[in-house]
């Protein structure tokens, strides 16, 4: 079994019931289990104005399926929850990301492991350091703890909910 970290985050509706959905539907993955669940946090979006602040956090699971395959079984909880793929950095109903999975390293067309911005988001890095702060990066070889400790607070704007 592969142990994967999960990015969970919506914009749009009821922000905090579409993600605990999307852990809920996470939970009927086939050939996977359901871990733990970080808390949830509140943040502003980056880069884009007028857009409601996010709600993000972070499971934890184990599967028997291939990183490409998580993928698709992700992007499908997201297409059945109702989010459209249309422009990059949209506000969205729902935003599922695999930040980490095992300690691989992949780099295919529709699949980057680690996600390549994990270490610069605050957003993921708090429900990650719920979840396992000693986890180490496989390409920086740096743990969430020291992650999260590098990056400057006043940047990204993050509340626990």
């Amino acid at each position: 079994m592969h142990k994967v970290f999960i990015g969970i985050g919506s914009n749009l509706g009821d922000r905090q019931k579409a993600c605990r959905q999307a852990v809920e539907q996470i939970g009927r993955i086939p050939e996977s289990r359901l871990l733990r669940c970080s808390s949830w946090y509140l943040t502003k979006p980056m880069g884009v104005a007028g857009q409601e602040w996010y709600v993000n956090g972070a499971v934890l699971i184990e599967t028997g399926l291939a990183p490409l395959e998580l993928l698709h079984r992700l992007q499908r909880i997201e297409k059945e929850m109702g989010r459209i793929r249309k422009v990059r950095w949209e506000a969205r109903l729902i935003d599922l990301d695999i930040l980490f999975f095992d300690q691989a390293i992949l780099r295919e067309e529709d699949l980057e492991i680690p996600h390549p911005r994990v270490h610069e988001r605050r957003f993921a890095l708090l429900p990650l350091l719920d979840l396992e702060p000693d986890y180490i990066h496989p390409v920086s070889g740096l743990s969430v703890r020291a992650m999260s400790n590098r990056l400057d607070v006043r940047e990204q704007e993050v509340t626990l909910l």
